[in-house]
């Protein structure tokens, strides 16, 4: 007998004759490894956390334990729950195990948000023995009185994709509910399903309240056969841009991925954000490739039909998102495809760890890469995913906003709950192990003072009132109140997806083209009432993709100082007089790419004279107003850092400097007066321990924070209900005054360093900078490296021209916009007319000066200020705007009057405009477009 099959039968012969038997019908006469090592501690009533990649058996894994015991046993309530995060996954899990319980004489269920009253009502009175779930609807069944005498029969809880859970106010809702089913049922075995972690203790800690846990974990690196390819471009792919409306490069892309999605069955192909799946998608469309596309922006309905036609072999390949990440069934993938980099070790595991597995085999896959720093991180990221290097999941700790909605449910649950049994409970959860009384009875009475709650000072006691129960039921779920936009087919009235309203209230307007579900529309119409974007098809190739808020993937540190060690490393080598060819010879034998793909990978090093950025030296290049400090220490680090060198050079200017961050590059735009050299400066000089404090004093006027705030606010019931095109920015104004110094305040503060930041990390690089641990190095010009980050690039996948119809939109919006004409000369003369109207070359009908400042007609405040001669700082800036805005129009005419009407389009960036000399109307109106778009896109950032 094979050791195989010994530790097969080891495993199988942990359950009871039933499930043994039922398995033997089923055909698994071999267990997998995830069931080979889980199913004996599982079987024996242990906590476990199981860790290994989609498709390995995990749902059988925890399940036929628990068939097992709940096979052997009579009870009228529900035996076990099983959450999952995703409702397309209780659609799965109710597939797969209603075999299971037809077999075994088990009843098994699902409820969430849309089962019916019927269903609902039935599952009350006549509780099935599993039930799957998600956490949103655990919440809302605590509070029936039938179904917590159901709830008080759990013995068993298993929560899928639990990483995905760990690292979000959704699991600390869930933790939270958990002890408080536990207060019903008394203790229950609890089991997580989770993808690979670099913390699986923590994890493990997050799922048990912080009691002992099984660790089960399979070694997914060692199965992994991942090659890393920077497609070169072919006289072929010259012609087959032109047919994609795209460059040589993309067509390079989209060529070699074609080719790979034929050369296998079954392909999914992910890439990291829904605008890539758009864009890509449309490519494909043209080329006729037999391919789908999914993403969470598609209507269910449409995800639903592309699934099932690639489970039916229907199509060849998937396109997707992290929306197929988590395990919902599409049959089997023998190849997985990630177009650019993964960014993550634990998203390139979790995404190529989909294919293959029938019977354990390898999961092979391809990152195809597209510049220079996205192959240097791609190999990194491939390296540490082979070696098991995988970062943390991130438990999401101390949420005071769920505290908040806890605190209405416990008392939901139980009409009136002793305030500290209600903190001891909240407490027993992981992910608020720390939290104080002193927090708590902040949040308590920030509750009690928005009438969500009654406080019994006397009694001690938190007690249920009218609002109590609408605010709960507004507040099931922890993820934000946003809105989104329905987008409708005018024609069939079908809806096709959504649009984020942001991407809808910076970016669309009728008339502009978009792609949602490879094709593209034209939008014809907005109703903001409704919430609704009605557009129409059109067969256009060329058009603008949709941007939606948030979307990009940190680079964590470890990966970003890899990618500076390879440039340390190779660059050393280079600048020692070693061929290309060598040095990728040499680097091969680590990596797992071809000599071409590594060469291509030191293209920016191959080119670069000067000083190198590594993982030991930050560079700082300044060339004019321009300064970027080369640093890889990853998005996180980088974000901070930058916003930091930010306040502190905006202080000593006086004005805002605008920053661009990636995971190995801060770029500033300096203003007058401020140089590279101060950059320089507050690195070497900064106190670490400052930082937290300068960062969130920067935050205080910011948009971004006051968005939060909002969010926030709605959790803690302080507003009933929130949407933001429906707070105005005055509205938020107040908002962000009032609500200082209130809990509400500190978790909006605490949630955006917990999403965006990393101020311990910080801290410790700014020391290291100033003990010379990492050296701080200067060049007084721009490099290659330096201008390799994103505001030197454009996106790959957009076309190269947006469409013409949507510069026809801009063009007339502006010529139809209003601008205040003031002459600076005599100061008497002030006129508000449509830019249509300017003449080529303005000029005063009073005095005759062409000294004429053209104004956005809501600056009356700026011809006040020249007007007054006042010089408190705040007017000395807006006389120089407008002395500078004359002079633009003194030199330019008219051609300045449009650029500075344009949307975010001060004196400074309408010169840059200008300065580009472009001869083609069309091409000057695409750079005021690209100037409009880049401010929506970094205008929430700054007060």
């Amino acid at each position: 007998m094979t050791d195989g099959v010994t530790a097969g039968e080891a495993a199988f012969t942990a359950l009871g004759e039933d499930v043994r038997s039922a398995l033997s019908e089923r055909g698994f006469s071999t267990p997998t490894e995830p069931q080979r090592l889980a199913i004996p501690p599982l079987a024996s009533g242990k906590d476990g956390l199981v860790i290994a990649p989609t498709g390995t058996g995990k749902t059988e894994t925890a399940m036929l334990p628990v068939f097992d015991q709940l096979a052997r046993e009579e009870r009228f309530g529900i035996g076990a729950l099983y959450v999952t995060p995703l409702r397309a996954l209780n659609r799965d899990m109710r597939q797969r195990l209603d075999w299971w319980g037809e077999t075994l004489d088990l009843r098994i269920d699902v409820r969430h948000g849309d089962t019916t009253d019927y269903q609902r009502q039935k599952q009350a009175n006549d509780p099935p023995d599993v039930l799957v779930t998600t956490p949103e609807t655990i919440q809302a069944m605590l509070t029936g009185s039938k179904l917590r005498t159901a709830l008080a029969d759990v013995e068993h809880l298993i929560i899928d994709e639990v990483h995905e859970l760990a690292a979000s106010k959704r699991g600390a809702q869930l933790t939270v509910a958990m002890e408080r089913v536990q207060e019903l049922s008394g203790p229950f075995q609890r089991i997580g399903l989770s993808a690979t972690v670099g913390d699986p203790e923590e994890v493990g800690r997050f799922l048990t309240g912080g009691e002992d846990c099984e660790i089960i974990e399979v070694d997914v690196g060692s199965r992994l056969d991942v090659n890393v390819v920077q497609p070169s471009v072919t006289e072929a792919d010259q012609r087959l841009a032109s047919e994609l409306v795209t460059d040589a490069e993309v067509a390079s892309h989209v060529r070699y991925i074609a080719d790979l999605i034929e050369a296998n069955e079954s392909v999914l192909l992910f890439v990291n954000t829904r605008q890539t799946a758009e864009a890509l998608g449309s490519r494909f469309k043209e080329l006729g490739t037999n391919i789908g596309v999914h993403h969470g922006s598609l209507s269910k309905e449409a995800r639903i039909d592309v699934e099932d036609a690639f489970k039916d072999g229907e199509l060849d390949g998937l396109l997707c998102t992290s929306s197929m990440e988590l395990g919902i069934d599409v049959g089997h993938v023998d190849h997985v495809i990630q177009y650019g980099s993964p960014r993550q070790v634990s998203r390139l595991l979790q995404r190529v760890g989909r294919a293959g597995h029938r019977r354990d085999l390898v999961s092979s896959g391809t990152v195809v890469t597209t510049h220079a720093d996205d192959t240097l991180e791609g190999l990194a990221i491939t390296r540490q995913a082979m070696d098991g290097d995988v970062e943390p999941a991130g438990i999401h700790d101390g949420s005071l906003d769920t505290v908040a909605n806890q605190v209405a449910g416990l008392i939901m649950d139980n009409g009136e709950i002793p305030a500290m049994e209600a903190y001891e409970i909240i407490t027993r959860a992981y992910p608020f192990r720390d939290l104080t009384v002193d927090q708590f009875e902040q949040v308590v009475r920030e509750m009690g003072s928005n009438r969500v709650i009654w406080i019994d000072e006397e009694e001690d006691t938190l007690e249920k009132r009218q609002g109590t129960w609408q605010y709960f039921y507004q507040n099931l779920s922890m993820i934000p109140d946003e809105a989104t936009y329905d987008v409708e087919d005018v024609a069939s009235g079908n809806q096709i997806g959504t649009l984020d309203e942001k991407f809808v209230v910076n970016f669309a307007t009728p008339g502009e083209v978009f792609i949602q579900r490879g094709e593209m529309w034209r939008i014809t119409e907005i109703d903001e009432e409704e919430e609704t974007v009605t557009v129409s098809p059109i067969e256009d190739p060329a058009g603008e993709v949709p941007s939606w808020v948030g979307q990009e993937i940190p680079v964590p540190p470890d990966v970003a100082r890899e990618v500076g060690e390879l440039r340390r490393v190779a660059g050393g080598q280079l600048q020692g007089g070693a061929s290309t060819e060598r040095v990728a010879k040499d680097l091969e034998t680590r990596y797992d790419a071809e000599a071409p793909t590594i060469t291509a990978g030191l293209e920016q090093l191959e080119k670069h004279e000067h000083a190198l950025p590594t993982d030991e030296d930050v560079v700082v290049e300044m060339r004019g107003r321009e300064a970027v400090v080369n640093a890889c220490f990853g998005h996180k680090i980088n974000e901070t850092l930058g916003r930091t060198l930010s306040a502190l050079l905006g202080q000593r200017a006086g004005s805002t400097v605008a920053m661009e961050v990636d995971p190995y590059r801060i770029e500033l735009e300096l203003p007058k007066g401020i140089s590279g050299a101060d950059a320089v400066e507050i690195l070497e000089t900064t106190d670490p321990d400052h930082v937290e404090a300068i960062i969130e004093l920067s935050l205080k006027n910011s948009d971004a924070l006051k968005f939060k705030l909002a969010q926030v606010a709605a959790k803690f019931g302080t507003l009933k209900r929130w949407r933001g095109k429906g707070s105005t920015s005055f509205g938020r104004d107040r908002l962000a005054s009032a609500l200082e110094d209130t809990p509400i305040y500190d978790e909006a503060v605490r949630e955006v360093f917990h999403e965006d930041l990393a101020v311990e990390a910080t801290k410790e690089v700014l020391r290291d900078i100033q003990d010379g641990t990492v050296g701080l190095e200067t060049v007084g010009d721009r490099t290659p490296i330096g201008l390799g980050g994103k505001s030197a690039s454009r996106e790959l996948l957009s076309p190269e021209h947006a469409d013409a119809s949507v510069i026809q939109t801009v063009r007339e919006r502006i010529q139809d916009d209003r601008v205040i004409l003031f002459c600076l000369h005599c100061q008497d003369w002030q006129r508000t007319t449509k830019v249509s109207r300017v003449r080529d070359q303005p000029d005063c009908p009073d005095c005759g000066s062409t000294r004429i400042a053209a104004l956005n007609p809501w600056a009356d405040e700026v011809v006040s200020a020249v007007k007054s001669g006042d010089k408190d700082e705040e007017q000395e800036k807006m006389t120089q705007r407008a002395y500078r805005s004359a002079s633009l129009v003194q030199t330019h005419g008219k051609k300045a009057v449009i650029a500075l009407a344009a949307r975010g389009v001060g004196p400074h960036n309408a010169a840059r405009i200008i300065n580009k000399l472009r001869e083609d109307e069309d091409e000057f109106y695409r750079d005021i477009l690209a100037q409009e778009r880049e401010y929506a896109r970094t205008k929430s950032f700054w007060g």
